[in-house]
């Protein structure tokens, strides 16, 4: 199946989506699985994993519901509260529904650079290990030598890095955050999704280019059975259109041979996710 690994579903709220800045304009919207499911049709993809946009067990159940309502949202990575007292509880709950996958909070919005690090929040990330669950790591660059103790710490936990931790494209900074990325990768429990990368570049002046040292250095640190492809739709609207954004992963690994595409493009995030037709 060709998968697109991270993407979202909303109705937008503005007391609830608080992350949407006043730049956002775009995105301040309801985006519904019937208007995902057109654009696959028109680039031919299978499936999606569908990840959660908000902090609240609300959120995990709407993916749920959705996920029950369209069988091309293969995936749920939905939100609990991995530092609660009843995480077990909630977790065994959350078990009865076999398309949540794993679990993900933004901790990119954690002023704690070592926010990861907290004793609650292992002992979370320690019962999504007893609970077979996935976590996706969504940080900033600064945050990933906490990312590297993490996963170092729990090296049966399946984990895969967001938007390749976001780097400052727009920028071009890279030394840092290569340095950090390839320690990560080190650590073979560790995937990485190709996403999101649009929304770190400029928005209206990015061009194909400016994504290919970031790729080069993920691409040779994670190898090809450790990448999948995302999306972020509908995020990445603030900078480009899906056909756009997906076409330069298309133009990347347009020299690879079949098999390291299939992968790329939808087998890895099969594998990782547990994910069936």
């Amino acid at each position: 199946m060709v998968i697109d690994s991270h993407q979202h579903f909303w109705n937008y709220d503005p007391s609830k989506h608080t992350w949407m800045s006043d730049e956002m304009e775009v995105i301040k919207k309801d985006f519904t699985p019937e208007m995902l499911s057109e654009i696959f049709q028109q680039q031919e993809i299978d499936g999606c994993v569908a990840v959660q946009a908000d902090q609240s067990e609300g959120e995990t159940d709407f993916l749920v519901s959705l996920a029950s309502q369209n069988s091309f949202i293969k995936g749920v990575v939905g939100w609990v509260d991995l530092r609660a007292s009843n995480l077990g509880d909630r977790l065994a709950h959350f078990k009865k529904f076999p398309v949540i996958k794993g679990f993900r909070h933004v901790v990119q919005d954690e002023p704690d650079p070592n926010f990861m690090l907290g004793k609650a929040f292992q002992n979370g990330i320690e019962l999504l290990g007893q609970y077979d669950f996935t976590y996706d790591i969504l940080i900033f660059p600064n945050q990933l030598p906490a990312a590297i103790s993490l996963s170092k710490t729990f090296p049966e936990q399946p984990f895969v890095l967001d938007h390749i931790a976001k780097p400052l494209i727009k920028e071009r900074k890279l030394e840092e955050w290569e340095s950090h990325i390839r320690e990560l990768a080190a650590s073979p429990n560790v995937s990485c999704k190709v996403s999101g990368m649009v929304t770190e570049a400029d928005w209206s002046q990015w061009e194909y280019e400016h994504f290919v040292p970031y790729l080069e250095v993920i691409f040779d640190a994670f190898g090809v059975d450790r990448i999948m492809y995302g999306s972020d739709w509908p995020v990445c609207l603030l900078a480009a259109e899906y056909e756009k954004m997906k076409a330069i992963i298309d133009q990347f690994i347009s020299g690879f041979d079949e098999a390291q595409k299939k992968a790329i493009m939808g087998g890895n995030a099969e594998r990782f996710y547990k994910l069936t037709s």
